[in-house]
């Protein structure tokens, strides 16, 4: 039976870089079939090692790190020391192999460690470089260090985030870091098909700074035309209402409801068994809804308060009403539609043993995805890379 080829088998990706914003742009290609090798160096392994928990039962260790595993399964992990002259010339042998560098330094290290784009045009012609960093290559706050919790203030996330009488609330996770992920791929299949119609590579410049303010379009719009500022306003919304998160039964267990037009909460309404809500002329038009927010939020409460999250999603949603769980993350290992879709996908780690990594947010139907072997152990695997896959050359392994 003839196996199924993979979308991005035959391409080598190298990856000089660490926590999250470079990896996991290598990681997608990987669960795609291209063959990812990550270089660290045990005098500074990558940061998700040894300075981010979890750790498999609570004990540090540069192998035992959750963080690290999520965002490395089916990669290839090699040791290389950087500040060494013997360490730049086997890096040069991995760039010569590899059809993409993915790298999210500060700016201008590689170029200071003699690895820069000119540098490593010199030994593989039609490389593809992709720099992600903070705030780009170029600018006067380039070379400012950082990471995704700041990038989400510079963006105007933190601003917007929380509730008026109340300080700004930060954004769970760098968020802006796996925003530029997103971009980082769409970039580096952009580049990959260019090298595919023309031989070139090139070198890409990605700011997930500027990744992340795509995502504040509305409020740059309403600014830009209106000269208004968005402020924080809890979970409301500035047309929709009701718009927030309600109790539910049981321990602190939410659900969030949101209606945008008159139709939405008439339906709300009728599932709530409140017809005369509907009449009411405090509740019968958005506006009315947004002067008398305070008791439409009362009202809709009440209802919540006496049932499940899971009833009050399964009947609004049943309805036609747009609504949903505010889930733990308990609740998201058991969710039964990442179930179904096999997005929890079960490898065996070494030393942290049976674990769960990610599976892509998308299936491509004629080259499925696959996730079959865990994050690596640091410098797991240096023999194979540097005596078969260097050896092989990057023809063989097209």
């Amino acid at each position: 039976m003839e196996t199924t080829r993979q979308v991005f088998e035959g391409i080598n990706v190298v990856e000089f870089a660490a926590i999250a914003a470079g990896p996991v742009i290598g990681k997608h290609l990987a669960d795609h079939g291209a063959r990812v090798v990550h270089v660290e160096s045990h005098e500074r392994p990558d940061g998700f090692r040894v300075n981010y928990p979890p750790y498999k039962d609570n004990k540090p260790g540069i192998n035992r790190s959750g963080a690290f595993g999520i965002c490395n399964n089916n990669k290839y992990g090699v040791t290389i020391n950087l500040k060494t002259r013997e360490g730049i010339e086997l890096a040069k042998k991995l760039i010569a192999w590899a059809d993409l560098i993915v790298e999210n330094f500060t700016p201008g290290t590689l170029k200071k460690l003699g690895l820069g784009y000119e540098e490593m045009v010199e030994v593989n012609p039609d490389i593809i470089l992709l720099s992600t960093c903070n705030q780009g290559q170029s600018g006067p706050h380039a070379l400012h260090p950082g990471f995704g919790s700041h990038l989400s203030s510079l963006c105007g996330f933190t601003y917007m985030t929380g509730y008026p009488d109340r300080l700004p609330y930060i954004l769970y996770g760098p968020y802006v870091d796996h925003i530029g992920v997103g971009y980082g791929v769409i970039a580096a299949v952009a580049a990959l098909e260019h090298r595919r119609r023309t031989g070139e590579g090139q070198f890409i410049d990605l700011a997930q700074y500027e990744a992340g303010v795509q995502f504040m379009i509305p409020a740059l719009l309403d600014y830009s035309i209106n000269h208004r500022v968005v402020e924080r306003d809890g979970n409301r919304h500035s047309f929709a209402a009701p718009h927030n998160t309600y109790p539910c039964k049981g321990d602190d267990r939410w659900c969030v409801i949101s209606i945008f037009n008159d139709q939405e909460w008439k339906d709300l309404c009728q599932c709530m068994g409140r017809d005369e809500l509907i009449l009411d002329p405090r509740f019968k038009t958005i506006p009315a809804r947004k002067k008398h927010e305070d008791e439409v939020e009362r009202e809709v409460a009440k209802w919540t308060s006496q049932l499940t999250a899971e009833e009050v999603f399964k009947k609004l949603q049943e309805n036609g009403v747009k609504a949903g769980i505010v889930q733990t993350i308990a609740d998201l290992f058991a969710d039964p539609q990442l179930k179904h879709r096999g997005f929890w996908a079960p490898v065996d780690h070494p030393e942290i043993g049976r674990c769960h990594a990610e599976g892509p947010p998308f299936a491509l139907s004629k080259t499925p995805f696959k996730i079959d072997r865990p994050a690596p152990m640091i410098g797991e695997h240096n023999e194979l890379v540097f005596k078969e896959f260097l050896a092989a050359g990057k023809e063989e392994n097209d």
